[in-house]
């Protein structure tokens, strides 16, 4: 007998990368410069660790179901967004999230247009609800044409309207006001903004969320709050689409460590901040180094408004002689494949600038020594 979905017959599942950090000893963990899933390279605020320990105090912390609506996390997100509360709502990861939105918008036919090559984690999850995906291609070297953006919108008229933004993997970022313009001429399409890596970007769509019931803007504290082991995601959105969303969200599947931290990393904002500008800094670095040094003459740097930088080899056999090189020395980036337009890349998440320098230097040694 087959009980399953039947969709699940031709579906492709998600892709992940190696995650061979989990297979050494923690005392062998920072010998190994992990780049590949985008997380940050340094820990959270010393706060997050404090309050942590402090709550392993508590004698009944693991027995009880954690809080299902956590008063202060709610005014730190409110403070650190400068919305209401009535225009958040929080969940265990955004991918979590994107589940439960694909949950409440999704039924079997529905259209779903994703710019792309994005995120194939959110591809995966509109496809389970049987729903019916379309894409818009980004333009040369990753650019995005709007107009040709907007030819898909009207050709495939979908429901519902994927947008990663800054864009993983090419970093390709969509300013606020031609999203407020899109989501004007597209009344009838519901745009979900991805902005996990909107630290990195400084630009937002998020006051537009007041004014406009066609789009849902989700964010998390993996990235720039560094807090990805502990999944803590949230959702920004009309009154109405909160109300909506909230009807099927669990609200005892936040737990309380992923709470207490959460409210910690925000607290410190300020940490936060510092770091990001760092990593902008190494950022701009190493597509500068790259574009502009000899190692020119084997890879393309693409410009990058999030964590990461998005590198095109001139041949297949570059490509797999720096793959080699980086993981000799405990250097892991992410091959990135979703899409033809992809061929030949690697995508590398940023750090500090002494951690891109390593990433530099062992990438000289495979062609320049």
């Amino acid at each position: 007998m087959k009980a399953w979905n039947e969709t699940l017959d031709t579906i492709k599942p998600y892709t992940v990368a190696s995650h061979k950090i989990w297979a050494v000893a923690p005392e062998e963990r920072s010998r190994i410069l992990k780049l590949d899933w985008n997380e940050a390279t340094v820990p959270p605020s010393p706060l997050v660790k404090q309050l942590l320990t402090e709550l392993m105090e508590q004698e009944d912390v693991f027995r009880l179901y954690p809080s299902t609506f956590n008063e202060e996390l709610m005014a730190r997100l409110a403070q650190y967004t400068g919305l209401p509360e009535e225009n958040i709502q929080y969940f265990g990861g955004s991918d979590d999230l994107h589940e439960y939105l694909a949950r409440a918008y999704l039924t079997a036919g529905d259209r779903v247009l994703i710019l792309w090559p994005s995120y194939d984690n959110f591809r995966l999850t509109a496809e389970s609800t049987g729903a019916r995906l379309y894409y818009a291609e980004l333009g040369e070297d990753f650019a995005f044409d709007e107009t040709d953006f907007r030819r898909r919108l009207e050709a495939v008229k979908p429901r519902l309207v994927y947008i990663c933004n800054p864009n993983n993997p090419t970093g390709t970022l969509i300013p606020a006001d031609r999203i407020a313009a899109l989501l004007a001429d597209f009344p009838d399409s519901c745009f979900v903004v991805d902005e996990a890596y909107g630290e990195f970007a400084e630009e937002s769509a998020d006051a537009l969320v007041r004014d406009r019931d066609n789009l849902l803007i989700t964010r998390t504290l993996s990235k720039a709050f560094g807090l990805a082991n502990l999944r803590f995601g949230y959702l920004l959105a009309s009154r109405a689409n909160i109300e909506a969303v909230s009807k099927i969200r669990n609200p005892k599947n936040i737990n309380t460590f992923t709470q207490v931290a959460a409210a910690a990393a925000l607290e410190d904002a300020a940490y936060m901040r510092q770091y990001a500008a760092k990593v902008q800094e190494a950022r701009s670095y190493f597509i500068e180094t790259i574009n502009q040094g000899p190692l020119g003459a084997y890879l393309k740097a693409f410009p990058s408004r999030g964590n990461f930088v998005l590198l095109r080899c001139r041949t297949p056999e570059i490509k797999e002689v720096l793959k080699r090189q980086w993981e000799a020395a405990n250097i892991f980036v992410r091959d990135v494949r979703q899409s033809p337009s992809l061929e030949g890349c690697l995508r590398v998440t940023i750090g500090e600038k002494s951690q891109m320098e390593r990433v530099i230097e062992t990438a000289s040694l495979a062609f320049l020594s």
